[in-house]
């Protein structure tokens, strides 16, 4: 760690700040590139407020560090240069009139209860005021595999899942009306969720498009391990009409996933394995 940048910005901090030994090579990859930027930087809880001095020295002096915090007293930290504002972040209002006083902003971590609805709120409400280019990082979700932050089944790992989901339907081959279109991607780190946002990626068409290279026509070989699909598909291509038939879409369907499960039983069990 001695090496890393955020690591020493965290050991200079004159005030007791908190972190995992696992975090700071986490925060050198996402935040480098905008050291020594304007930038507006928004933290959620502060706590004893070493973390203020930390990000302060991190990304230097152009950058605007705002911190969010429940405790009224960490407004002390206003006479060191720091807007703090005192709310909860699980209150969409108070979420709504800080995003609005701040206006646009470049980075959010979270690093506040870490419960599963403070979380998820604060990233639903935040994510339409990132800058694009921007990102919005929630840490310690390690607390998604643990007792006394919420629902388990409704844990912020299981709703960043979910938005992986959506992300992936702006596949133009999937249902449009279930994508994702505030958030570009999503990375994880170990007890980190990373959103990246960038409005004009998002807006690309996902359609197939081919080069000008010659065209060898060479054969698709995806199923050929499976010969039992292989032959669904010719056979398939022979019956077009039976798609009018009432009902006949969902059997088809039913039973294109079914052939295309593993024929192979021991490379069946040993895929179940990964999940």
């Amino acid at each position: 760690m001695s090496d890393s940048k955020s690591y020493q910005a965290y050991m200079n901090s004159p005030y007791k700040s908190s972190k995992h030994s696992t975090y700071f090579d986490v925060y050198d990859k996402l935040f480098a590139p905008y050291i020594g930027k304007k930038i507006t930087f928004i933290e959620i809880g502060i706590l004893s407020g070493g973390s203020l001095f930390m990000w302060r020295e991190f990304f230097g002096p152009q950058a605007r560090i705002i911190g969010v915090e429940l405790n009224p007293g960490a407004k002390r930290w206003e006479q060191e240069g720091f807007e703090i504002f005192i709310g909860s972040q699980s209150d969409p209002a108070f979420l709504e009139k800080l995003a609005q006083e701040v206006g646009e902003i470049d980075i959010v971590l979270d690093d506040g209860g870490h419960t599963y609805e403070q979380q998820i709120i604060t990233t639903e409400c935040l994510l339409p005021h990132i800058k694009d280019g921007g990102m919005l990082v929630v840490e310690d979700t390690h607390t998604s595999y643990m007792e006394g932050f919420g629902l388990r089944n409704r844990s912020f790992i299981k709703y960043a899942m979910n938005m992986v989901d959506r992300i992936n339907h702006r596949f133009s081959g999937l249902t449009p009306h279930a994508a994702e279109k505030r958030v570009w991607g999503i990375s994880f780190f170990e007890s980190f969720v990373v959103f990246d946002v960038d409005r004009k990626a998002t807006s690309v068409e996902s359609v197939p498009t081919e080069n000008n290279g010659e065209d060898l026509h060479a054969k698709d070989f995806r199923h050929a391990d499976n010969q039992t699909y292989e032959t669904l598909l010719k056979t398939s291509k022979g019956l077009s009409a039976l798609k009018a038939v009432p009902g006949m879409r969902a059997v088809a369907k039913l039973v294109r996933a079914t052939v295309s499960l593993p024929s192979n039983m021991k490379r069946a069990r040993k895929l179940k394995e990964y999940f």
